[in-house]
């Protein structure tokens, strides 16, 4: 009978140590940066902003931006027509560098395909330089 009960403790002690593994790991995995996985990443905003640009950090309390672009919608003054227009960021006046973006404002990060609109407006605009 005490091998048996010695036996049960022992079979408890491994059951609660694996649980415990599973648990430590799937924090751990859950607090770890995503894989990035294109050379360019859509970043939404929760004020419905949308940047397009390389994230050179994800992890800490700011996502940082760099080589970054948004869209603009301009007005065609003689027929009214709408055309949305891809800008490079870091002309303004300041001359910014890189973007760095609150982690909580950040909705949403998705990759840019090289094949996509977006990813071959990107294209474009780096032969231009």
């Amino acid at each position: 009978m005490q091998k048996l009960v010695g036996w049960l403790a022992t079979l408890a002690a491994i059951v609660i140590a694996a649980a415990l593994c599973v648990i430590a790991y799937q924090g751990l995995r859950s607090q770890a940066s995503p894989e990035l996985s294109a050379p360019y990443h859509a970043v939404a905003l929760t004020n419905g902003q949308v940047f397009f640009g390389r994230i050179d950090r994800l992890d800490g309390n700011y996502t940082v931006l760099r080589d970054v672009f948004y869209i603009q919608s301009r007005q065609n003054p003689e027929n009214k027509e709408v055309a949305n227009v891809l800008i490079k960021r870091g002309g303004e006046a300041h001359g910014p560098d890189r973007m760095m973006l609150n982690r909580q404002q950040v909705l949403l990060v998705e990759p840019v395909g090289s094949d996509s609109k977006i990813g071959k407006l990107i294209a474009e605009q780096a032969q231009v330089r």
